[in-house]
């Protein structure tokens, strides 16, 4: 599919995605700040769990108010919301710094409680015979993006400007940035109303056999990254090898070539091998999970987060067009807010636990990421040669 073929309101959303994408290095940049303040994997594995576990239950909720509300609103909120969070992550000096990065991150996971509105607006704003091809486009040009932006933020705040007043000042540049960005949505991204989402045809949300497989994948998936997040990589790269938060960086923009890579294959395999690909894309994250557990030099981790972000890439459109199908429009903020919670809840302690298998051992959280994801590989391998998809 080409990109003048996508609907106009689905290719500024896709532009709004792309422009983004630079500002999401602050998931690296607040926990690159908070080890060089003094703080080691576990403790920020427990403040990152503390944080999750108090916004579990007000995901569902803000789901089912967007039923009513436009999502466009919603989508704005996100950004003011994540503006404010980097602005105290700013201010978090001194004294007051336990305290700064304490309500930030309250405020950002307040703001990733909206995250479900943006696979609502997605189920709206994307041509639903055309699913596979726009979520190609969804996944490469924001990576593109990713793949310049990282590696010039990394060498930034690794090499040029490394002390904590720096990546004050980044955050603070960061909480600006939201102004133009949320200006962005109310200026070109489509309403998103409860009028724009009701199909013409009726369409009963039912639990049946695929959706309750959907919520075993979902489960497992879930931990198995939960297990390896963030901050046990950049425990590894920079208190394990010794080097910066440009390496860690480095490792986002393999993972960027890899999906882009990936992008240019998915649009060439067809909608009836659906399952395969999705569980050829796990045993891909298997192996990365399983080269990261073995204690691997910097290239060969450059290497298996490549080839993680391929398996990844190249079944995300057959995934979520397969999740689309069984969501009705009018019901997508609920559903997918609730699938939020759900997931949140699964992983509810997962930071802590992550925290601490790293200090035991740095790689010890990618061999319960391994176990995982080959399990999910081989239930959608099963399932796929029973004739489904």
């Amino acid at each position: 599919m080409k990109w003048r073929d996508i609907p106009v309101g689905a290719r500024r959303y896709i532009i709004y995605h792309t422009i983004i994408s630079p500002l999401l290095s602050i998931w690296y940049l607040l926990p690159m700040y908070m080890f060089i303040t003094g703080y080691n994997v576990l403790e920020i594995g427990l403040l990152f769990t503390a944080i999750h576990i108090i916004s579990i239950p007000l995901t569902y909720a803000i789901g089912k108010a967007f039923e009513y509300i436009d999502i466009k609103k919603g989508l704005m909120l996100i950004d003011v919301l994540d503006g404010v969070s980097s602005f105290l992550y700013g201010l978090a000096y001194g004294l007051f710094a336990p305290l700064m990065i304490t309500l930030g991150l309250i405020v950002d996971r307040v703001s990733r409680l909206f995250y479900p509105l943006y696979q609502a607006a997605e189920k709206l704003l994307y041509p639903k015979e055309k699913l596979e091809e726009v979520f190609s486009w969804h996944m490469r040009l924001p990576e593109v993006s990713q793949l310049i932006s990282f590696p010039i933020i990394g060498y930034i705040f690794g090499y040029m400007y490394s002390n904590p007043i720096h990546y004050r000042i980044g955050f603070l540049a960061i909480a600006l940035s939201s102004i133009p960005t949320t200006l962005y949505i109310y200026k070109f991204i489509p309403s998103l109303g409860r009028g724009q989402r009701i199909e013409p045809e009726k369409f009963r949300f039912r639990v049946d056999r695929e959706f309750k497989l959907i919520l075993v994948i979902e489960a497992l998936t879930t931990l198995a990254w939960s297990m390896a997040p963030i901050i046990v990589l950049l425990n590894y790269i920079v208190n394990t090898l010794g080097l910066t938060i440009f390496e860690a960086l480095l490792v986002e923009a393999s993972l960027s070539l890899g999906a882009i890579s990936a992008t240019y294959i998915s649009d060439r395999i067809g909608k009836e091998h659906r399952f395969h690909v999705i569980s050829a894309g796990y045993l891909m994250i298997t192996l990365w999970a399983m080269i990261m557990f073995l204690n691997p030099p910097f290239l060969l981790v450059l290497l298996s987060y490549f080839v993680s972000r391929f398996g990844d890439t190249l079944m995300f459109p057959f995934y979520r067009a397969w999740i689309f199908e069984k969501v009705p429009k009018d019901r997508a903020s609920t559903i997918f807010s609730a699938l939020s919670s759900y997931n949140r809840i699964i992983s509810m302690a997962t930071p802590a636990i992550a925290g601490l298998l790293a200090l035991i051992y740095p790689t010890l959280p990618y061999l319960l990421s391994l176990i995982l994801f080959l399990l999910s590989a081989l239930i959608l391998f099963i399932y796929g040669l029973g004739g489904a998809g």
